[in-house]
């Protein structure tokens, strides 16, 4: 059975006849389950880790999945995403410094610069239809934590009134800094809802990476049930390894799915994680249907 929605069958079509997305059309050759989603669950795949695929075949394999979004995409992709009909769930922006994840706003020496750099990124943000627009703490650089808390929102609370003039809210990422970002201090789901009440602003919110907050911390389910209000963004990964979410690894994502929907979230859910297989895109098939709870 082809499915009935019309950009997924030209997608397909186009799938099936360019010999450069030949992998993608041998991931979804006669699977009509991937053209269709129940809903729950809005979903994103994140852009980097598909960074060896043309990001043509990525678009064109999400719309044939059933994603909706890619995730940490820059500015000069986003026409390529509209092109295709996606959004981008959570957008980037790197210029040397100014959005990576070492140097970020808990060093006040960067406010001038980060400042700077916001405050002509969230308009373009909100230009482009898009809302979420992801920042960092920074590394420690053996500053503590409650003095990095502060420098921090001091900056963000200086952003607040132009991401609500534009409806776009900053999210800062939860990574965990025992194995993949050594000294990373946004590296607790406490640390960074402390921030959230200190910035006090419902356009300053968290990504809730499951991936490094079941290293650093685990306890996944009753962190979301508790702490939802304060996650704008939700990012998968398979633990130990970040590879496919699958039996091959100890998190059981259904599970974490219904419970991401059961507290009424209405925003994206991003694969995160590395493929390992030869086919990356089976892969991110089986991620989505895995959580398409």
């Amino acid at each position: 059975m082809l499915p009935t929605d019309p950009s997924q069958r030209a997608a397909i079509k186009r799938l099936a006849n360019d010999p450069d997305l030949a992998q993608a059309a041998q991931a979804f050759a006669g699977h009509t389950a991937a053209t269709s989603r129940k809903g729950n669950i809005r979903h994103s795949v994140c852009r980097w880790c598909y960074e060896s695929i043309a990001l043509e075949t990525l678009c064109e394999a999400a719309v044939a999945m059933g994603i909706r979004s890619i995730d940490l995409a820059g500015p000069d992709e986003w026409e390529t995403l509209r092109h295709y009909g996606l959004t981008c769930a959570m957008t980037q922006h790197r210029v040397g410094k100014m959005g990576s994840i070492e140097y970020g706003f808990n060093d006040p020496t960067l406010h001038k610069a980060l400042l700077a750099f916001y405050t002509d990124l969230i308009p373009r943000v909100a230009a482009a239809g898009y809302t979420n627009v992801i920042c960092f703490s920074g590394n420690r650089w053996g500053m503590d934590d409650a003095t990095g808390l502060q420098h921090c929102a001091e900056a963000l609370k200086q952003l607040m009134p132009l991401a609500q003039q534009h409806g776009v809210v900053v999210v800062m990422e939860l990574l965990n800094s025992k194995v993949d970002h050594p000294d990373y201090m946004c590296d607790r789901t406490a640390w960074g809802v402390a921030l959230c009440q200190a910035v006090g602003s419902e356009h300053f919110k968290l990504l809730y990476d499951i991936y490094h907050m079941q290293i650093m911390e685990g306890d996944v389910i009753r962190t979301i049930q508790e702490h939802h209000p304060y996650f704008a963004h939700y990012h998968t990964g398979g633990v130990p390894g970040r590879h496919e979410i699958d039996r091959t690894q100890e998190l059981y994502y259904p599970a974490i799915m219904e419970a991401i929907v059961a507290t009424g979230y209405q925003g994206f859910v991003a694969q995160e994680f590395i493929p390992k297989r030869e086919e990356a895109l089976a892969s991110l098939r089986q991620g989505v249907e895995i959580c398409d709870v």
